[in-house]
């Protein structure tokens, strides 16, 4: 009789449980700014029913194979650019559920302290992907180092490049090792948070910087197509983009310095 007993009350207990049971969500970051600021929100979500599994990453091409598969359900590195070029090459199906931080990008030297100091046959530091190196290359340009064909923009390749009076030549490496090179090179394109993020030298001592108020750069919270309006994705969204915590840590992982980054969500 015992026996019968332990099939109706636990079928029970089940129901109520699983009406309580937190919402789960897996988030694919890279280290430095994005991956702390998704742990900030992370404690916060949990105190409001989301348990978030934080994954990171050192490449910029799996956290989109993760989520496209299924692995994992929104990742937070990339800006729209790097997106659409990804689905385009990749044919995967995801898009963007939320805006994040805009993150600048600068050029950086440990051997020179002024542009016109990189020598003759110099080399450069740059971004092997192909919208992140349209964009350092755009920054080239603008310091008077190289010139591009004429309306290439961000999409930009070493192909472009139609001028180098100093005959520069080029380091291809992912957007995240640049930093690692940045001492065995002229001049390199670098990321503020991973300069943070490496403690490997002072992220505000860029000798150039481009234009932080490029919203089409901002980072994205990238999902599958079909779930940009899932409610505990968008609650996720939610509670990053209006905790006071969170916009702390950006700050600080920017090295305090506001013309690092900037909050793409709020309104200029």
């Amino acid at each position: 009789m015992t026996f019968s007993r332990w099939f109706i009350v636990p079928l029970a207990a089940l129901t109520v449980f699983s009406a309580h049971a937190a919402d789960k969500l897996r988030i694919g970051v890279v280290p430095g700014a994005y991956a702390d600021s998704i742990n900030v929100a992370a404690k916060e979500a949990k105190a409001q029913g989301i348990d978030v599994d934080v994954v990171e990453f050192t490449d910029w091409t799996t956290p989109n194979v993760a989520v496209d598969s299924g692995d994992l359900d929104i990742n937070y590195f990339q800006h729209q650019p790097f997106l659409d070029n990804a689905i385009q090459k990749n044919g995967y199906k995801l898009a963007s559920a939320g805006t994040g931080i805009l993150a600048n990008v600068g050029l950086y030297s440990l051997k020179h302290k002024d542009i016109s100091q990189v020598p003759e046959g110099g080399k450069v530091g740059i971004a092997n992907d192909p919208v992140n190196q349209g964009r350092g290359l755009l920054l080239l340009q603008k310091v008077g180092l190289i010139k591009l064909k004429d309306a290439v923009g961000f999409l930009g390749t070493l192909d472009d490049i139609v001028e180098n009076p100093k005959k520069l030549s080029f380091v291809e490496v992912e957007g995240p090792q640049l930093v690692r090179i940045t001492g065995d090179v002229d001049i390199a394109q670098g990321y503020p948070h991973f300069i943070v993020a490496a403690k490997a030298f002072d992220p505000s001592s860029g000798l150039a910087y481009s234009g932080i108020e490029d919203a089409r750069f901002s980072i994205q919270f990238v999902v599958k197509s079909e779930r940009t309006q899932d409610p505990v994705i968008q609650k996720f969204v939610q509670i990053y983009q209006s905790s006071d915590a969170v916009k702390a840590d950006i700050h600080r992982a920017f090295s305090n310095d506001n013309r690092l980054y900037t909050l793409a969500w709020i309104k200029q």
